[in-house]
């Protein structure tokens, strides 16, 4: 790594004449959240200053100072990341651009909209929904911000039929770790002109450019949607009806997967009991929800029929409707609880979110459970059915962090092993921060890892963004 300078008292002055004196943080000011992101099992460290911009221009100047002076910066959003990668390993400047929260306007001609990067997931979807559009990426954590979504190149339960966040950033206005401010793509659908810069930036996780504004397509909003609960005996049932689900026809717009373990954790913690654990006298082991959606409810429910054979042809003992506002809102409210759940009766936690081909998610997580078992190491899990997103975490309570974070190196060296053995990939929307470096490396080998360096080193000879991340 090159040799970074620390600030001093007159470059802290400086900063807090770009951004004003109440958004320049330093000492006793600085927040220890600013010190990691939702995992802080990965490390922490509390940067020299956190500097809060409200424009684009103050970023430029803020990256301006620090690229002349090697100071290393670390781009944060709403923080809600689970790689460590808004942790500033090198302290230096937190640059938080969560004060850039304006939607700024929609183009209805065109179905689009400009935003800045600090506006929530939660706050576009409803006032897209105010404009009868939708934003169709639906990572799980609503009150991440947009950049932070960007960076990660999140996706989210919507993936299956809608595609992830890089299919909805028409184009980006970015400062470079020099301070120079660059407008990255068109608003336009099409493009054949030349290398795209515009998807290298997306997914880069703040170490090739600061995300200042955005420019994301917008579809109309479905009419009608309807969700069904499939109870089944087993996890590996369940999961062998996702194949048949997507050959169907059926164009579903999610299709989840959980086990009875977490849908009861989550039902003792909030007491919504919506997923029943008995169905015509069988015994819940898994569940498949699916959602489909569009704008007749006559058409729906003649989908919904063939859902319902395909379901029986697979051993599930019912379909059961989830029309009813407020038992949708029930079912997707359990749904989303399921990390925050486990984070709260759970001293340590491990995850990963790897991607598989969706025919050998029951294999993998077979595998998984049984290196768990080897290592003595609690194994819990939800995902993404439909596209292969597996959400999948080594839980321990009353135990020693260096302990279990050797026994959960065991499993995650085992299980990522296994993912590139099958197909599939290290990180499905999470991204790879610091905490995923090593398998990143070990899965996609020297060269890949390498011409990803070189990236980073045309974009910032000097390293002052975001480093230690990915593969710096």
């Amino acid at each position: 790594m090159p040799e970074y300078h620390q600030l001093t008292p007159e470059l802290v002055s400086q900063l807090a004449e770009i951004v004003g004196t109440d958004n320049c943080l330093t000492g006793e000011d600085i927040a220890e959240d600013y010190a990691h992101d939702e995992m802080p099992i990965y490390g922490t460290r509390m940067p020299e200053a956190v500097c809060l911009p409200a424009t684009t221009e103050e970023v430029a100047a803020i990256m301006k100072l620090c690229y002349e002076n090697s100071i290393p910066v670390t781009v944060r959003g709403a923080g809600t990341g689970l790689v460590g990668g808004s942790t500033p390993l090198y302290g230096g400047v937190v640059l938080c651009t969560m004060r850039m929260d304006k939607i700024i306007a929609y183009d209805m001609d065109n179905l689009n909209v400009r935003v800045q990067p600090g506006v929530r997931l939660c706050d576009l979807a409803a006032d897209a929904l105010d404009h009868d559009l939708m934003y169709p990426p639906d990572p799980g954590e609503k009150t991440g911000s947009l950049g932070g979504n960007v960076s990660t190149n999140a996706g989210g339960m919507r993936a299956v039929k809608y595609g992830t966040t890089r299919d909805y950033v028409l184009a980006m206005t970015v400062v470079l770790p020099t301070g120079e401010i660059q407008h990255i793509g068109r608003a336009v659908t099409k493009t054949s002109s030349g290398y795209s810069l515009l998807h290298l930036m997306i997914g880069s996780e703040g170490t090739l450019g600061v995300i200042c504004e955005l420019t994301l397509k917008l579809v109309p909003n479905p009419r009608e949607d309807m969700s069904f609960i499939l109870p089944f005996e087993n996890i590996e049932s369940a999961i062998e009806s996702v194949p048949k689900i997507k050959l169907a026809g059926l164009n579903p717009q999610s299709i989840e997967f959980m086990e009875r373990d977490i849908v009861d954790t989550s039902a003792e913690a909030t007491g919504n009991h919506v997923f029943p654990t008995e169905v015509n006298g069988c015994e819940a082991g898994a569940y498949i929800l699916v959602t489909l959606d569009g704008n007749d409810e006559d058409e729906i429910f003649m989908r919904a029929e063939r859902l319902a054979e395909i379901a029986d042809e697979q051993g599930a003992f019912d379909t059961l409707v989830v029309q009813d506002p407020s038992q949708k809102e029930s079912v997707w409210a359990a749904r989303s609880s399921f990390l925050t759940v486990i984070e709260s009766d759970t001293d340590l936690i491990d995850e990963m979110d790897v991607v598989v081909p969706v025919n050998v998610i029951a294999d993998f997580l077979k595998y998984v459970h049984e290196v768990g078992e080897q290592n003595g190491t609690r194994i819990r899990s939800f995902g993404h059915a439909g596209d292969g997103n597996l959400h999948i975490y080594c839980c321990a309570n009353d135990a020693d962090q260096d302990e279990f974070l050797q026994q959960s190196a065991k499993v995650m060296e085992a299980a990522y092993a296994k993912c590139a053995e099958l197909g599939g990939q290290i990180s499905g929307e999470h991204g790879i921060g610091h905490a995923k470096k090593d398998y990143l490396r070990a899965s996609l080998g020297e060269t890949p890892i390498n011409l990803m360096a070189g990236i980073k080193a045309v974009f910032d000879p000097k390293c002052i963004l975001n480093p230690g991340k990915i593969c710096s």
